[in-house]
């Protein structure tokens, strides 16, 4: 089932009981449409997993001239100074951080049962935000597709980030986010004591992703958090909600308009049941 907030989110919830959860994040921007075609591929290769596809904030960028856009966060630029700081990194961080912490108290789902991805600035907050977690927060994996480490200068290894898999994918050929920046993201990472980190070239890949490496972040996703029946979770059918998941249901389906002035549950159900996929 794909359901999509007003915020622009879209999750991808199989049919079947899911034990998994991956949070996917564009690119500068771009929306969480960009990657849907991505994910839609991964879940139909791995059912066990829910996919999550937030879209970030239309806010000023420094790089492109001060022109809104999708964003996580500010660039100023990408080299090594003008990174050190990224303002709005720490906002967008826990942001991605509350989506991992509902899914653990709605559905008890492990956080070791949970990955963090992102494309290119997408990358750069998987990494920022997955290897700072708490031990009691610590995720089975972060996957960098042309990313970087962003925010040097807040950025701090947890002792539960250094044992996180890290898969980094980056192109050779990449001229916006330089395959020598994965290097020293690589370097650094290591540096501070990561003990699982694996970058993997390209070659001859610019920005972008490749077949070849859509299916290498598959097996990599699938290798950290493969399937796991003492985790499933069954999604409820309309006819089993309380009147409260009903309504949130159908405002996370962006069915708020139709549902306006319907008050029986079996109307909701009936609704819901209607705009399914």
């Amino acid at each position: 089932m794909v359901t999509r907030t007003g915020d622009n989110t879209i999750t991808i919830t199989p049919r079947t009981p899911h034990s998994a959860v991956v949070v996917v994040m564009h690119g500068l921007g771009d929306t969480a449409d960009g990657f849907e075609d991505v994910a839609m591929m991964w879940s139909q290769q791995m059912p066990h997993v829910k996919f999550i596809l937030p879209t970030a904030p239309t806010q000023p960028v420094t790089l492109n001239m001060g022109m809104p856009m999708p964003s996580w966060y500010d660039i100023e630029g990408l080299d090594e100074r003008t990174n050190e700081n990224c303002k709005g990194i720490e906002e967008s961080s826990k942001r991605i951080m509350d989506i991992l912490d509902e899914e653990h108290s709605s559905t008890k789902l492990p956080y070791n049962r949970m990955i963090l991805s992102g494309f290119s600035q997408g990358g750069a907050l998987s990494i920022f935000t997955g290897l700072q977690v708490p031990a009691d927060k610590k995720l089975g994996g972060v996957l960098v597709m042309s990313g970087y480490l962003a925010g040097a200068k807040q950025f701090t290894l947890s002792e539960a980030g250094k044992e996180i898999p890290v898969l980094h994918c980056h192109g050779t050929s990449d001229p916006m986010v330089r395959f020598d920046m994965a290097q020293k993201t690589e370097e650094l990472v290591k540096g501070s004591g990561h003990s699982n980190y694996t970058l993997k070239p390209y070659s001859g890949l610019t920005h972008s992703v490749s077949v070849d490496e859509l299916k290498d972040a598959a097996e990599f996703i699938h290798g950290v958090i493969p399937p796991d029946a003492s985790c499933d979770i069954k999604p409820k059918s309309p006819d089993e909600m309380s009147v409260k998941e009903l309504k949130t249901a159908i405002r996370l389906g962006g069915l708020g308009n139709q549902a306006v002035g319907l008050a029986e549950k079996r109307e909701l159900v009936e609704l819901l049941k209607n705009n399914q996929k």
